[in-house]
Order: structure tokens, then sequence, then C-alpha cells
């Protein structure tokens, strides 16, 4: 079975001279494999059942760099049968879907553009699945009889006969505040006509909503329409929950806060689903796990369903051993990366601060003087609104501290050179990703090393000559990473990288960032809200504390043992490893090693190891 993917928004028909139809083996032999149907200035269209498998439309198309046009995939013939949705001709196909389990939350886990959305609308009714047939979609009886014998079965069953009351938080939030007939109203008048559950007294106090209980929507930060948008969600009665993206533009205590509020749901007997892309918070919040794989944007494969420390140990590994099969050619793995408890006295150092104080109209923050050293990385933690931004911005001489000085020197007198990648990332640039990258990095852009270590680490390879104002939020930031990584300096700020990313994707940034940072003998502050992406990332750790929004203590550089154990102190909640990948994984409350944990002090993770 072959599947031909075209980017009709890539194509440009009107430009070449239809090399993937003037080459094609098939259409030589005489049989009309690519036909332009619309015209000879529009998008063809590949015919998969006369494809050869030959893919010159992929080598000859002139535009078709890294596979940006067309895609010719081969798949085994058996997973025909499994098709559940394609969006067209030459579109995504999506093969089997996750089933969801009575009282449970099943956790869905997978790269960017493989299928988690669309699978999380058919399952809440809002697409239809036509089986592959988007000529000639199936009605709901053959449906039925497709999935005869399955537990999808019923569930398909009770759709047709909308028994079932499925209750869907969207990806996209940010759009909330457009609609006129919501802008204007407090959150307060919309929570409560929602409201048919009765636990609407509860979630404000859980979902930490007193404060802006007044206020309209359309004054909402993206964390607070986030929230508002769960609890509207959990306080509608309904037998089925969907949750994509829940902890997007949350830091990590909200975060913490959303997921036990999805938990109370299973344990009131309600079928939850939950897309997730952190894994400390999927891990933490599913009973269950299915694994998306395939070609992102091409196709997606929906994985039998694993127990939750399994799963997530079969996804970082990249090998399904119950359909022997390998999505990915590397493992991931935390073992030796546990820690270190050991000070930085014994290396080079690089930069030095004293303290620092910076005073805003309705908001201060202290700092506490630290030291970093040359191949270390300071991962920092805090909730949203706490100063961490304002702190990268003083350390990159965008803001003048009140008190104190922040370093315009490394240790040994030479001028410090900064690279900054902001929390925000505009798309105003007007040029190409190249562009965007030599205007930092000039001619080393183009060098093998960072050809390897960046770009292709960052799967960049494919946009380079995009335009940066249509890059989705994703690219942009990895865009924005490479350009920052780009850049020759001393130190690097990172505030926020792994926003809008994927887990593969935070975690090849991760791998990018300490290569550049340990090879060139640098140094970085990584702001990040995802805490096994600090735990990955991070040697040592700057933890904030204070009140959001009115004052905030930054903490001096220290262990990331020291440092993780006193965050996460704060937040009440214990990590302990996975003995097989090293991965930190979250206590559930009130469990017995939760209890154990919190009665030693031992917060952070049992046991003790080195970063290798």
């Amino acid at each position: 079975m072959r599947i031909a993917i075209i980017n009709k928004e890539a194509c440009r028909a009107k430009d070449c001279t239809h090399e993937c139809q003037r080459f094609c083996p098939s259409v030589r032999a005489g049989r009309e494999t690519v036909v332009f149907p619309d015209g000879p200035n529009k998008p063809p269209v590949i015919v998969e059942s006369l494809c050869s498998g030959a893919a010159m439309c992929v080598k000859k198309c002139p535009y078709n760099q890294h596979g940006a046009v067309i895609k010719i995939i081969n798949l085994p013939e058996e997973l025909e049968s499994d098709t559940s949705h394609r969006y067209g001709v030459n579109a995504f196909k999506l093969f089997r879907l996750p089933i969801p389990k009575e009282g449970k939350v099943l956790g869905l886990i997978g790269a960017n553009g493989v299928g988690k959305t669309t699978a999380l609308r058919i399952l809440a009714g809002e697409i239809k699945p036509n089986l592959g047939r988007y000529d000639d979609p199936p009605d709901w009886d053959e449906i039925i009889r497709t999935y005869r014998g399955s537990e999808l079965q019923p569930f398909f069953e009770k759709m047709q006969a909308g028994t079932i009351v499925p209750v869907h938080k969207p990806q996209t939030i940010a759009d909330l505040p457009k609609v006129e007939a919501v802008a204007n109203k407090p959150i307060s008048e919309l929570l409560e006509l929602v409201d048919s559950s009765g636990r609407l007294k509860e979630m404000k106090q859980g979902m930490n909503l007193e404060e802006i209980w007044d206020r309209p929507i359309k004054y909402l930060s993206g964390g607070e329409l986030q929230r508002v948008a769960i609890t509207a969600a959990i306080v509608r009665e309904a037998e089925i929950y969907f949750f994509d993206e829940p902890t997007a533009y949350l830091d990590v205590r909200e975060r913490l806060r959303v997921a036990r509020a999805i938990r109370q749901l299973s344990e009131l007997g309600k079928t939850v689903v939950v897309v997730e892309h952190d894994l400390s918070i999927l891990d933490y919040v599913s009973d269950l796990v299915c694994i998306f794989y395939g070609t992102p944007g091409a196709y997606g494969i929906v994985s039998h369903p694993h127990g939750t420390r399994v799963g997530v140990n079969i996804f970082l590994d990249g090998y399904i051993p119950d359909e022997n099969m390998r999505f990915r050619d590397t493992s991931i793995s935390f073992k030796g990366m546990t820690g270190q408890d050991e000070e930085w006295g014994s290396s080079e150092s690089l930069v030095e601060y004293g303290d620092m104080k910076k005073e805003f109209e309705d908001f201060s923050l202290k700092v506490r003087g630290g030291r970093v050293y040359k191949g270390q990385i300071v991962g920092i933690l805090g909730p949203n609104g706490i100063g961490k931004t304002t702190f990268v911005k003083m350390l990159a001489g965008e803001l003048e501290p009140d008190e104190g000085v922040a370093p315009t020197k490394t240790v040994s007198g030479f001028e410090l050179r900064v690279s900054y990648k902001p929390q925000y990332i505009s798309h105003d640039y007007d040029g190409s990703v190249r562009m965007y990258l030599r205007e930092s990095g000039g001619d080393m852009v183009d060098s093998p090393d960072f050809n390897t270590s960046v770009i292709r680490k960052l799967e960049l390879e494919h946009l380079m000559e995009h335009s940066v104002p249509d890059l989705s939020g994703g690219e942009l930031q990895r865009a924005a990473i490479a350009r920052c990584l780009a850049t020759e300096a001393d130190i690097y700020l990172f505030d926020e990288p792994s926003a809008f990313l994927d887990i593969e994707q935070r975690l090849a940034s991760s791998r990018a960032i300490r290569r550049t940072v340990q090879a060139g003998m640098k140094t970085a502050f990584v702001v990040e809200h995802s805490l096994l992406m600090a735990d990955y990332l991070s040697d040592s750790m700057v933890v904030f504390n204070g009140v959001p929004g009115k004052s905030g203590v930054a903490s001096s550089v220290t262990t990331l043992r020291i440092g993780m154990n006193a965050f996460l102190k704060r937040m009440g909640v214990t990590f302990r490893r996975d003995p097989q990948t090293g991965r930190p994984r979250v206590n559930k409350k009130n469990s017995q090693l939760d209890n154990q944990q919190k009665s030693s002090g031992d917060f952070y993770y049992v046991g003790k190891g080195k970063r290798a």
C-alpha cells in the first residue's frame, strides 16, 4: 500500500514544467498516475493505486526539498483495513482509533501532525469517520459494522443514538475572546451558565479563579483563559470528557492543579481522553496510554492501549514490542541524568553576578547573586508572574536593575556576549528562515556542523526557504531557538523554549542546546515550565519564590537536586525515578511513596546519581 501526499500550499505548478508527471515511470507506461484535473497551474493528483513507488516525482520536483511538496510512503498492505479517516485525495490518513475506557483516563501521546486532534474530534462526534472514503463517505450502519467486535462498536452505537454526551476542551483557545457574544462578559456569568454538574463552587477554588472571577473574557491572559476553558468543560455534566493540550500556557503549579482536576473526573466514574505533550503530567493524569506514530502531515497510526508507565517508556524507547514496530531510530533515556549533587567549583567559572533588585509600579523582584561555569546549563523554575522573564531580561541587558549591577563582562574580563530567545516571538521578520538565521549567525548557518547539530535536530531543513510570517507557532519556536544558537555568545538565554513544541521536538531542542553549550564551553539559562524538560536539560537551578504578580525572589544558582527539592516542596509534590528509563515520575497524592518521601524531605527523587 502506498500513500501519496501533496502539500497543495507548497506546490508551485505554475512555475515548473510538471516534472512530477513527465518523469513518472507509470505515466510513461501509459497510465494516468499523475494528472492535473483542475488545470496545469493547479496542484496535481497522484492516483495511489497506479503508483509504482519509484518516487521519481519526489526526486525530480524542483521545489521538493526534504519532502516539502510531495511524499510517497510505502506501508504494510494489512493497514488498509484499519483506515479510520482521510481528509481528501493525497491528504492525511489516520489508521485505527484510540479506545476510551469507562471510568479511566486515556492519554494520547505522539508528535504533532500524526492525528491526535483528528482522533479526538472523531471520538467527540465532531468528525464522522469516513474509513478513508472521502469521496463516498459511509453511513453510520456501515461504520458500526466495520468496528463490529471491538470496544468501539458500542461507543459508535451510542453516538449514533445520541445517548453519549461528550464535552470537548479544544486545542485552540485563543479565539474565545474574539467572540462578540462572550468577550465582554465576566467569567463568573459564563461558568455559571454552563454549570450543569454543581461542581463550580469547588472548581472556583480548585482552579484558582477567585482573583479573576469578575474579569471579562477579553482581558484574560493565555494561562487564565486555559484555566477558564478547562473549568467550563469540567463543570458540565457528561459521560465522556476530551482535553486537547490542557496545560498549554500554564506554569508548573497550574499544570499540577489541572492534572488533579482531571483525575477527579475519573474518580467520579467519568471517561476521560487527554492529549498532552508534558510527559510528567501525562504520566500523572493517565491510567492508560495510546501512542501515535507516523509521518507528520502524511499519516498516523494509533497503537493499542498500554499501562501508563509501560506506554510512556515504549514511547521513549521508540519501539512497540506487541506490534514489532520501531517508529524512531534512537531511544531516549534519562539514566545518568539523575541530578548533580556536587558544586561546579572544580570547573572554570565564566560569569558572576551580585544581588540585584528591580522595582515596577506593582511588582518587585529581588535576585540573589550567583556564579555560573563553563559548560553549565541553569534551569529556571517558578510560577507565572513571579519575575523569571524580568530576571532573564536583566541578564540580557534589556532591563537595568534598580539596585546591583547585571553582568557585562566574563570573569576573565572580556565583554560578555549574550544571545537571547525571548518568550514571545514575532512573525514580523520579512524574509526566509535562512535569512532569519543568517542575520544572527552569518555564514556559520550553512556550515556542516551547525546543519548537523542544530538544523537537522530541530527539523528545519524543509523550512529554510519558507517565509517567517508563514510559519506556525511550533515552527517559529524552533527557528527562534536555532537563531539564538547561531549567535556566537558566552551566555545563551532561553525563555520557555518548549512552548508550542511536541515532546520529540522538546527533547531534540534540548539536545541541540546542550551540545552547543558544552562543545563551546559556554553557559545557558533556560526558563522552563515542564518539570521533565527541566530535569532533562538542567545541570543547576535558580528557583523563584514569592507572590505572583506582586513580588518575586530568585535564589542563587544551586545544584539541581537542592533546587528541584525546594521547588517541589512548595508545590507539595514528590517525584520518583523510573527504573527502566531513569525519567522522573510524579507520585500520586497521598500514595505510600508520596508520604514516605515527604516524611524524609526527599521530594525530588529516591536514590543518588551523577550526570553523565
